[in-house]
């Protein structure tokens, strides 16, 4: 599994196999089972998992039961609660497989290491979140300006890999839409 891990720093961040044997030692498996949390509402954020198969999803669920998906992760994308992660606090999130999933993670003291001690490391994932603050800054600005069309287009566009795989319920959440609306959308577009 960690080969899989291994292609993706070459590729992306420019490891050599000294600092690519740092990530190593510090990294752990974890297969996860459909419908089997990795992280549970309550419960402290210690790792970065790095999604080596398999879909999760990041979600809250609200007092009166519904579930508000934040984001989805499939191969080659990262999943954690940063907010837990960051303050050390009790998650307010569900994160979950939605597939059979493989994983790498990585403990945040030996994270923050592998920052500290291998430079590429820390230039790409400072990246990383340069683009994923990006993104959900793009997010709230579709969430409020664009139509329910525009969004469900727009998604269907941006994570057709993701789209395929993920019941139209949990899209219809993501996109902040009722299941009624969504399958409005798709009956309209048909």
């Amino acid at each position: 599994m960690f080969e899989f891990f291994s292609s993706y720093l070459k590729e992306k961040a420019g490891l050599n196999e000294d600092e690519l044997t740092q990530v190593r030692i510090v990294t752990v498996s974890k297969k996860l089972r459909k419908r089997q949390y990795l992280l549970q509402e309550g419960d402290v954020c210690h790792y970065n998992c790095f999604v080596v198969k398999g879909c999760l999803r990041n979600y809250r669920t609200s007092e009166d039961g519904s579930e508000h998906i934040l984001r989805f992760a499939v191969e080659n994308w990262w999943v954690s609660d940063p907010e837990s992660y960051n303050n050390g606090t009790p998650s307010k999130n569900n994160i979950d497989a939605l597939e059979e999933s493989d994983l790498l993670m990585i403990e945040k003291v030996d994270f923050n290491n592998l920052l500290d001690t291998i430079p590429h490391f820390k230039d790409f994932i400072y990246n990383l979140k340069a683009k994923s603050f990006d993104v959900s800054q793009d997010r709230i600005m579709s969430n409020i300006s664009n139509t329910a069309e525009e969004k469900y287009s727009n998604f269907i566009k941006t994570y057709s890999d993701i789209f395929s795989r993920v019941p139209l319920h949990m899209i219809a959440s993501y996109l902040g839409l009722s299941r009624e609306t969504l399958s409005r959308i798709r009956k309209a577009i048909s």
